[in-house]
């Protein structure tokens, strides 16, 4: 279930096709599209990276820029598929509202795959998570991972109840976000639900630098302390050319590098973060896990 690491291309006839996720990886696509055209092929790019920098990139002038590409995100995991666009949550550190609409656009039909990439899962209308379920379950689809996960605020127990067989199922992992402080009463209530649930199998996505760094702090330690697994995402500017965080606060961007590390290398079962030393403990450097689309 590998995943592209956030650049996709293929070829159909005489054109190859781009699409591009992170705007770091602007820069390889335009070498990528370089390429295409020596071989005599027109080149045609997409993809949220060309939103964020509003088409001001020097691949626009090699390449023919599409908003739109028929079912995209399978270039990037032939395993995934969405089933529904936009978010109505608005957080400042996402393009999806933008790029997508705060309103829900519902893919009626979409392809069932194991990999499930909607942005928010818990606030679609009852009826239409009713719907992808009964579709997973009449094509006999294994649900491996609701990859973009829950989010606290609309996690319900009726959510909980709804999607727990087809999770369980397919041992996909509950996966939901504690973004800020704000969230805490939401995000603790959604942890007690899971309480039950194997530690392994409760991922919480745990942004970080966007706040001070105890603050940023005190929220993994509560994710460790309710059972779950914290995978902490540095904050960094949705435009950046390099995959460089964004340093804010009493932050550092080693320190950013550090807490990163600690947590999703799972040092923390080993040593608090306060007796972590990058040089002492043997921890993989950031790598992409094509499995589960992130770099850990």
């Amino acid at each position: 279930m590998s995943w592209s690491g956030g650049l996709a291309e293929w070829v159909d006839g005489n054109t190859t096709y781009l699409s591009v996720v992170f705007t770091w990886r602007l820069n390889d696509a335009v070498a990528r599209a370089q390429f295409a055209r020596a071989q005599g092929r027109n080149v045609v790019a997409g993809g949220p990276a060309l939103f964020q920098v509003k088409m001001k990139h020097r691949l626009a002038d090699i390449a023919e820029v599409r908003p739109h590409y028929p079912d995209a995100i399978s270039k990037h995991n032939q395993f995934a598929t969405i089933a529904s666009r936009g978010c109505p949550v608005g957080c400042y550190f996402c393009i999806v509202p933008a790029m997508e609409g705060r309103d829900f656009t519902l893919l009626d039909g979409f392809p069932v795959r194991q990999i499930l990439c909607d942005n928010n899962l818990s606030a679609l209308p009852g009826e239409y998570q009713d719907y992808i379920i009964r579709r997973y379950v009449e094509t006999g689809t294994q649900l491996r991972d609701a990859n973009s996960g829950f989010e606290p605020i609309t996690f319900t127990p009726a959510v909980y109840n709804r999607w727990a067989p087809l999770l369980n199922a397919g041992k996909g992992p509950w996966r939901f976000a504690y973004d800020e402080k704000g969230e805490r009463e939401q995000v603790l209530r959604v942890m007690t639900m899971l309480k039950d649930e194997p530690q392994y199998r409760k991922r919480v996505y745990v942004l970080i630098g966007n706040e001070p760094f105890d603050e940023c702090m005190n929220r993994i330690q509560e994710v460790i302390d309710h059972g779950c697994e914290p995978h902490c995402q540095p904050i960094m500017k949705l435009n950046a050319l390099h995959k460089r965080p964004w340093v804010r606060y009493d932050w550092t961007e080693q320190k950013l590098k550090d807490v990163a590390r600690w947590a999703n290398g799972f040092v923390w079962r080993k040593a608090m973060f306060a007796d972590y030393d990058r040089h002492k403990v043997s921890v993989p450097a950031e790598r992409y896990d094509a499995q589960q689309g992130l770099f850990i």
